[in-house]
């Protein structure tokens, strides 16, 4: 993983690399690696993650199609 650093800007190049280590999960598994999980428990959270995920995508496949409201954009708000 690469972050350019321009004009020796180093705090913005730091809240880049920040937000990429964010958005590939590195954060996440670190801190699921500090303590030994049980092979139930890890089944168990990852089949959660997927029941979660699951919703999310079908939710927002609703609000594609008009099916329901995005929260906060309730109908009759100005």
């Amino acid at each position: 993983m690469q972050v350019v650093v321009r004009d020796n800007n180093v705090d913005q190049a730091l809240r880049a690399l920040k937000k990429k280590l964010q958005r590939e999960g590195v954060f996440r598994e670190m801190k699921l690696r500090n303590y030994y999980e049980k092979p139930s428990e890890k089944k168990a959270r990852q089949k959660a993650e997927a029941v979660r995920r699951a919703r999310k995508l079908a939710r927002k496949r609703a609000q594609r199609e008009g099916g329901i409201v995005a929260p906060g954009r309730a109908a009759g708000r100005n």
